[in-house]
This record gives C-alpha cells, structure tokens and sequence, in this order.
C-alpha cells in the first residue's frame, strides 16, 4: 500500500473535505472564542464525520487492487 497515491474526488466530495477542514480549523484556532464556544461540539462533530467519510473514500481507493 502506497500512501501518497493519488486519488480522486468528486466535487461534492472534496466539498466535504474542505468544509471538514474549515469547522477543524475553528474549533482549533477560534479566533473569536465568545462566538465560536457555544458551537465548539456540534463543529467538531461535523468536522470528524466529514474527514472521516473522505478518509474512507481514500483508503478505499488506495488499498485497492493495483
């Protein structure tokens, strides 16, 4: 198993990729914390369902048949 194989994503897919991304981000860096605070648990669950789905779909398509 090679992990820097290439794959690819829909655009929906990497949507959802980016978007996990961003809400990590928040939780991790919230800028402004008094906004973000009350919100912290429901982004950090989207987030680790978002990345996790595009994890799926990668290890799927890199642990494949070669």
């Amino acid at each position: 198993m090679n992990i820097f194989k290439s794959f690819t994503l829909n655009w929906w897919q990497g949507a959802i990729f980016k978007w996990g991304v961003f809400l990590l981000g928040i939780v991790i860096g919230a800028y402004w914390p008094s906004v973000f605070s009350a919100y912290i648990p429901i982004l950090f669950i989207i987030a680790v369902v978002f990345l996790v789905y595009i994890t799926y779909i990668w290890w799927k398509q890199v642990s494949g048949p070669n």
